[in-house]
């Protein structure tokens, strides 16, 4: 019997384990004891076999690619805003970095909407991150407006 004294068929949960797909069970699941479940209608979705060779599960978290993110940003943080003297990092210019493995590219913004400054830090933000990767980086403004508030919160 469930703690609360009810139990919602219909409610499942969705648990995270060390392959990179979720799985799916249902709280308080009856036990089978050993004794082959039935199927009543529903289709086997048992994995496919692999031929007595142990699977490996690709680890969720890559730490090769973060330590590569976090060069990148240890890079950005050379460019500076001639205008207000901070680099583009604390200022949380930088709001994605995506690695790709023929391509980077950095989603940034600019402090205000016709910075004069834009070409140079584009291309200084470019040159930084191709210090890093061995591949084309591209560079994309945002429209979205920068508030300095966030300045030093982000990374």
């Amino acid at each position: 019997m469930p703690r609360w004294g009810f139990r919602l068929p219909w409610c499942t949960l969705n648990v995270m384990t060390d392959t990179a797909e979720p799985t799916t069970t249902t709280p308080d699941a009856p036990e089978t004891n050993g004794a082959a479940p039935s199927t009543n209608g529903a289709t086997n979705t048992a994995p496919p076999a692999t031929n007595g060779a142990p699977e490996v599960a690709a680890p969720l978290f890559d730490t090769e690619r973060r330590a590569t993110e976090l060069a990148i940003l240890d890079a950005l943080r050379n460019v500076v805003d001639p205008e207000i003297g901070m680099n583009v990092v604390e200022l949380a210019l930088i709001k994605q970095v995506l690695l790709g493995d023929n391509e980077t590219e950095i989603k940034m913004i600019l402090t205000t909407p016709f910075c004069p400054y834009a070409g140079s830090m584009i291309a200084q933000v470019q040159e930084q991150v191709e210090s890093v990767v061995d591949h084309p980086v591209k560079v994309t403004l945002l429209a979205e407006r920068w508030d300095p508030r966030d300045a030093g919160l982000m990374w």
